[in-house]
């Protein structure tokens, strides 16, 4: 039999943390009080060192304006409040989040009353859950991902935890692979009710919406602030709620049948915590989850996909004690395994596993989470590279042993300009098809995160972040050698705008992004093993092309502009060797540097003993 695999859902842990603490009914009982009392506004309420914080989801979007109903880039657009999510790899859309949402949080974000209570969570306490209810959650997810931003820029360790109830979808797939990248998955768990419409409602077209959408929300917000709303009518005739629900369902399946294609630009993050009468189930898959909002939504009805809206205070407190209930799919024949058991357990829990066409759906979805973990996960491809890595060490060491033979050599040139005047001599050449041989390598690494082939969080995990640093500060000076050895500036133009390649650029953000820890900011007592300005030969010979041409510039202007950029680099590359931020190769006495700065002084003599230049 096959070996046994974990858990299908690592987000069961979650699920199972939530329903054996009080958190999930505390977070109700504020969304509850914010929906009564705080209309449009937000509450706090704190126990012990946790902190609440809960939205109302009596908000209004602002839908009269076109403005709002689409999808806008988080970063332009909120300020720059979340700096940690704006990146995305060249071709790739930003992360964006829902117009009107974010004009909600913006507006709440500028509220001195928000910002006061945030800052004083932020020093008293050591845990904070966000929370929120219908449009509410919108509006405490992007509280949080704000929080978790501004967390990153200080010390403090305050943990984070969002939970939703009822909240439609907030942004694209970019913003779920950019929260997914700084690890910040696990701080979200989205509570969605069996039926519940309102978070499925955003994959389908947006406009089409508007007018049932403006309704729905008129009662809800009765609903919500009344203490009678279990007897307000609906305000929709039945056949148009009839046909809205499957106008909404429609778009539903499509997403869930589309694996990954662009029905909706709407994207679920986090982990979804799926309640019915029967207890629940957790899944953080993406695609998962839009199956399993197509399959619960599909065996509700107009009427119960409106009111189970309302009903997050029964599932809450059912969830605690049916999760943890032994369940009646042990009676009869017994699972293969305690994976197949898991299935029945999740199945049942959903409420979905009485009606066997779609329960063997629900099954076919949760099978092919395991199958995408167990065939192509993205943690064992990074293990395999881990390996790969180990393997083209030796190429790496043989560079870094020929750049000591360069830096100890009689000629007293150094390691770049040996490898830029060499000769055919056979270690060059070994050298030369070792940086080829290292350049393939990491180019694939790239590749494969681009394709989503590895953890989003790999740019982040220090193992790699490092190794490619290295690799960059050791090997590119000799891309920057081969290019001016073989004359591409001449063709292309200089280096740094025209012949660095992209990997480089890629490793320069992973290196400016790391966390970075006490040692690294102590002062060196020696030479750098290597440059830790990779591009310092490239700017090296750009002065030298500007000392060239201020030799024969006759125009008095021209000539001025050359001299601050040679002024500038002298400075720039002398804070540096005085800070020993460079290796010793680069003040070896024939190196290109040394004999820069020989003929620049004497230029620079001569220019001021017989003329007033520079003024």
């Amino acid at each position: 039999m096959e070996a046994e695999a974990a858990s299908f859902e690592t987000s069961e842990m979650i699920a199972t943390f939530l329903a054996s603490t009080p958190l999930l009914s505390e977070s109700w009982r504020l969304c509850s009080q914010a929906n009564t009392t705080a209309p449009g506004s937000f509450v706090v309420d704190h126990v012990g060192d946790t902190s609440y914080v809960a939205f109302s989801g009596v908000q209004t979007v602002a839908g009269s304006d076109p403005s709002f109903r689409g999808l806008v880039p988080l970063n332009s657009a909120s300020n720059g409040l979340f700096p940690l999510l704006h990146r995305h790899n060249e071709g790739e859309e930003p992360a964006m989040v829902h117009a009107g949402f974010l004009h909600l949080f913006l507006t709440m974000y500028s509220c001195q009353t928000f910002q006061n209570q945030m800052l004083a969570i932020i020093e008293k306490s050591k845990s904070v859950v966000i929370t929120g209810h219908s449009i509410g959650g919108t509006t405490a997810s992007l509280s949080a991902l704000w929080l978790l931003c501004y967390l990153q820029s200080t010390s403090s360790c305050l943990s984070v935890l969002c939970i939703t109830f009822g909240s439609p979808l907030l942004g694209n797939e970019c913003l779920s692979r950019a929260i997914l990248r700084e690890r910040w998955g696990g701080n979200f768990c989205h509570i969605v009710s069996k039926h519940d419409i309102v978070p499925r409602l955003l994959l389908a077209p947006i406009l089409s919406l508007t007018p049932q959408l403006n309704l729905l929300l008129k009662f809800w917000h009765l609903s919500m602030t009344s203490p009678q709303f279990g007897n307000l009518p609906i305000p929709l005739p039945e056949e148009e709620k009839t046909n809205f629900f499957f106008f909404v369902l429609t778009y539903v399946k499509a997403s869930a049948e589309a694996e990954g294609s662009a029905v909706s630009p709407f994207w679920p993050f986090g982990n979804y915590l799926f309640c019915s009468e029967e207890g629940s189930i957790c899944v953080d898959n993406a695609m998962a989850v839009l199956k399993m909002l197509h399959l619960m939504l599909m065996m509700g009805s107009a009427s119960s996909s409106i009111e189970d809206h309302l009903r997050y205070g029964d599932y809450v407190g059912k969830v605690s004690l049916q999760f943890l209930k032994r369940r009646s799919f042990m009676q009869g024949e017994l699972p293969e395994s305690s994976y197949e058991a898991g299935i029945a357990f999740a199945l049942q829990s959903s409420g979905i596993g009485s009606q066997e066409s779609v329960a063997t759906t629900a099954r076919d979805c949760l099978n092919m989470v395991r199958r995408m973990g167990r065939t192509r996960p993205p943690n064992l491809n990074c293990a395999n590279l881990a390996i790969g890595l180990s393997k083209i060490n030796p190429y790496r060491a043989e560079i870094e042993w020929y750049k000591a033979s360069c830096d100890q050599s009689d000629d007293q040139m150094g390691y770049y300009d040996s490898f830029k005047r060499r000769g055919a001599l056979k270690r060059e050449f070994k050298v030369n098809m070792n940086r080829y041989k290292l350049a393939r390598f990491w180019d694939n690494v790239i590749s494969m995160l681009e394709n989503n082939q590895l953890p989003h969080d790999f740019e982040k995990r220090a193992k790699w972040v490092n190794g490619s640093h290295s690799y960059k500060l050791l090997v590119e000076p000799l891309d920057i050698a081969e290019y001016y050895r073989t004359g591409m500036h001449h063709t292309k133009g200089h280096y740094m705008k025209y012949g660095r390649e992209r990997r480089y650029e890629i490793f320069d953000r992973w290196w400016r992004e790391r966390k970075v820890n006490d040692e690294e900011n102590k002062e060196r007592s020696k030479f750098a093993s290597l440059t830790q300005d990779s591009c310092f030969w490239a700017r090296v010979e750009e002065a030298r092309e500007w000392l060239d041409n201020a030799r024969s510039e006759s125009d008095r202007m021209k000539l001025a502009e050359l001299w601050v950029n040679l002024d500038m680099f002298e400075k720039y590359a002398s804070s540096l060797i005085e800070s020993k931020e460079v290796s010793i190769d680069v003040v070896a006495k024939n190196s290109s540097y040394s004999l820069w700065m020989e003929e620049w002084r004497e230029f620079k003599s001569n220019v001021l003993r017989f003329t007033q230049f520079p003024a």
